[in-house]
């Protein structure tokens, strides 16, 4: 299947201690940590693509432009969404945004490069 601009996924996620700024030693607060919005959004980003990868295909992340605009505290759920926006060659830019029972606590731009895992693999060593 091919890559078309408008796919698109939903993630949700219950925020717990694990989550929390906190604990991901980016802040001292503890409320949803930003990492954790960034990597809520990458897996909405990879679950609207899901399925349309060939045999030996994944994506990668190249870019994030994110604004984590309001706080979540533990217990509250939150939702991500991310669109396929653009594809330009193996370069897929989505839109993407996280909304809790309060509204918008974040959005941005994530784009992901789809590469042979293979031969990813071999550069990493």
């Amino acid at each position: 299947m091919p890559f078309e601009p408008g796919l698109n996924a939903v993630v949700e996620l219950t925020v717990d201690d694990g989550d929390t700024a906190e604990a991901m030693r980016s802040g001292q607060v503890p409320v949803l940590a930003t990492p954790r919005v960034v990597a809520l959004c990458e897996e909405a980003a990879c679950a609207a693509i899901n399925g349309c990868l060939g045999p030996g295909e994944t994506t990668v992340g190249m870019r994030v432009q994110l604004d984590h605009l309001a706080p979540t505290a533990v217990g509250g759920s939150v939702k991500a969404e991310a669109t396929l926006e653009k594809v330009q060659g193996r370069r897929l830019t989505f839109t993407v945004s996280v909304n809790d029972a309060r509204g918008l606590v974040a959005a941005g731009k994530i784009t992901r490069v789809v590469v042979d895992t293979e031969r990813f693999l071999e550069k990493a060593h």
